[in-house]
């Protein structure tokens, strides 16, 4: 296995530590996972289908609790830490969200600002600015008013991230934010994850499926496979041909935007390997 550092570092510029994290259900275990979500950065989990990604998920944002080893919220043991107070420290989207359906746009999204509120719940005026502002910047401004069940799937995936964003957490913990967006709003989600996690010091863990996205905007990627942890480290020691081909089971040609500089990756039919 890969790691960018010898062991996760659980301090103040940690804001989730995993130190051997385990999961398992009746025929499945997430083993021994090693890692940190460090702030200013966005952390990329990859891996094929039932490797363990929506697991790790859980154990990261606290609505699971390891059953063997630690996972801390900002230094806190999450079997230690009250609901809210993770509320607070983690706003999370996971990959089937159950929206409040018979609510509009607006009043789903204002839902994130519920960890913040006092005893009345009632909304000041900051929390109706920052309501707004997330609004704007998910591009809901004209759909604000519809009701959450006429929308698209797309368009309600942009209602979950927007309610995220509208929680104000120091960590997002996002499931497959890009499923379902049309090209144009997944560059401009993750865009927008991108400053926010620069300009304001956040941290996000996000799931990806698409390697391309990961390659352009995470700026270290943890890759699962069968329950176990394969690599964590930078894109260019993580997202190598034969890590992505012995992960997924696909041979894939890795090739260098001009544009950018980072990464791609072109999967290539069956019947075409090369060792």
């Amino acid at each position: 296995m890969i790691e960018a550092q010898s062991g996760p570092r659980d301090t103040l510029e940690t804001s989730i530590c995993l130190s051997g994290a385990s999961y398992h259900f009746a025929d499945f275990e997430l083993e021994a996972i090693e890692a940190e979500l460090r702030v200013g950065e966005i952390l990329g989990v990859l891996g094929p289908n039932g490797s363990g990604k929506s697991t790790l998920v859980g154990l990261a944002s606290g609505a699971l609790l390891p059953m063997q080893g630690v996972v801390r919220i900002n230094g806190r043991d999450t079997k230690e830490a009250e609901r809210r107070w993770i509320a607070q420290q983690i706003a999370v989207v996971t990959a089937r969200e159950e929206l409040a359906f018979g609510f509009s746009v607006a009043e789903v999204v204002s839902m994130g600002r519920a960890p913040h509120l006092g005893l009345l719940g009632i909304e000041r005026e900051s929390d109706v600015l920052q309501i707004e502002r997330v609004l704007y910047e998910c591009d809901l401004w004209p759909l604000r008013e519809r009701v959450v069940s006429s929308l698209s799937a797309g368009e309600q995936k942009r209602v979950s991230i927007a309610r995220a964003l509208a929680q104000q957490t120091p960590a997002l913990v996002l499931d497959e934010p890009a499923a379902f967006l049309d090209i144009h709003h997944q560059i401009a989600l993750l865009d927008l994850l991108s400053r926010r996690v620069k300009r304001d010091k956040l941290s996000a863990l996000i799931v990806l499926h698409d390697l391309n996205l990961a390659a352009q905007y995470c700026d270290r990627v943890l890759l699962l496979r069968d329950g176990k942890q394969i690599a964590l480290g930078s894109i260019e020691n993580v997202m190598t041909y034969r890590q992505i081909r012995d992960a997924f089971d696909v041979e894939v040609y890795v090739g260098e935007n001009e544009l950018n500089h980072t990464r791609y990756f072109v999967p290539v039919r069956s019947g075409v390997r090369s060792d």
